[in-house]
């Protein structure tokens, strides 16, 4: 393996997550992509999926969707359609409950992205549930 493959991951760890908490990403969403750790709080899982996204992680995404939200086929789905899109910046715009002691909250944000040299955005108003103790994003109905 050639040191320029090695490196990108190291240099992926300790470069500024891109979720935009502006802590470095092994210390921030890495853990939770790595099932080190369970995100406390919806906004953290909402910060983890973005950066899933933007580092087109398909089985954090699916292991982070509610059950009750999961089609079959998603996986399969997410990663044909994951590049399509080159996320590039996270503004959150605000949140409703969703703390370590909630069982339900909501995230509004917007994210910013390319799609064929295009910029475009997502507005959304997510909606945040527990499964069996731990986060899972619901839908986009907030």
């Amino acid at each position: 393996m050639s040191d320029e493959i090695e490196k990108i991951p190291r240099e992926r760890e300790a470069g500024l997550c891109p979720c935009k908490s502006r802590e470095i990403y092994a210390e921030c969403c890495m853990p939770f992509h790595y099932g080190r750790d369970k995100p406390t709080t919806a906004l953290q899982l909402m910060r983890a999926r973005y950066s899933a996204y933007f580092f087109r992680n398909a089985d954090f995404l699916v292991s982070s969707m509610h059950p009750a939200s999961r089609w079959p086929g998603m996986k399969e789905e997410l990663e044909t359609h994951l590049h399509e899109a080159d996320w590039s910046f996270l503004t959150i715009l605000g949140t409703s409950k969703g703390g370590p002691a909630d069982k339900t909250g909501k995230v509004e944000f917007i994210a910013e992205y390319f799609s064929d040299n295009e910029r475009s955005e997502l507005h959304e108003k997510s909606r945040f549930k527990r499964f069996k103790g731990q986060w899972k994003y619901l839908d986009d109905k907030g």
